[in-house]
């Protein structure tokens, strides 16, 4: 699976926080907007993101040695993943109608369309916490430097505490446990201990997939 993940080519789209899904085409990954998001998403999202996921950060330094420096280029690319192999958003960060009780309250992850699918690592870290409670079903939550994810009402834990994880690593099946209305994955991310929408995490896996897949074409 992370050599499934590792080989998405996600094709440039506008910087701010939108809508997507994520489709095969001929092994690569295609990027096509479905809608814009709502006003909860912002079109700042990417002016706050992290210094540590800046795509330009990423960029490999200059070598004389194109071999080398087309693995490094490749190593980068596989450096982080997409959570699942489609992505669709269904309930964007921020206010929104609670679906039980129909009153407006904050929502501090996204909500992604799942049928079934596993759920990968998006970086390097470790698996700092799994459980089961009554709001978020099974979850696992990872530890990525700065970054803290947490995947929620999953069908399966197949991961555990303690254990290393890189990119594209499936640590969990999605489902419908814990509050739930029906089958989705709900990702929240902490950066320093605060709440942030993961769409920052993901437009920035975005960029970097984005900046090394074409030097890697180029080349």
């Amino acid at each position: 699976m992370m050599m499934l993940i590792g080989g998405c080519v996600m094709l440039p789209s506008a910087v701010r926080a939108q809508f997507h899904t994520v489709r095969y085409d001929h092994g690569h990954c295609r990027l096509k907007v479905v809608e814009a998001a709502s006003e909860n998403a912002g079109s700042k999202v990417a002016e706050n993101k992290p210094d540590a996921m800046n795509a330009k950060a990423a960029a490999p330094s200059t070598s004389d040695d194109t071999a080398a420096k087309r693995k490094e280029w490749i190593g980068r690319y596989m450096s982080v993943s997409y959570p699942l192999r489609k992505i669709k958003v269904n309930s964007p960060y921020g206010v929104r109608r609670d679906p039980f009780t129909g009153k407006k309250s904050k929502h501090n992850g996204i909500d992604l369309y799942a049928r079934n699918d596993e759920v990968f690592a998006m970086l390097d870290g470790q698996v700092f916490k799994t459980g089961q409670d009554k709001r978020s079903g099974k979850y696992v939550v990872l530890r990525h430097g700065d970054y803290t994810v947490s995947y929620c009402h999953l069908s399966r834990i197949l991961t555990v505490k303690g254990a290393s994880v890189r990119p594209g690593e499936v640590v969990g099946i999605t489902g419908s446990t814990g509050r739930s209305t029906g089958e989705h994955l709900h990702i929240t991310v902490h950066y320093r201990k605060k709440y942030v929408n993961p769409l920052v995490l993901l437009n920035a896996i975005r960029e970097i997939k984005t900046t090394t897949y074409n030097y890697i074409i180029m080349k």
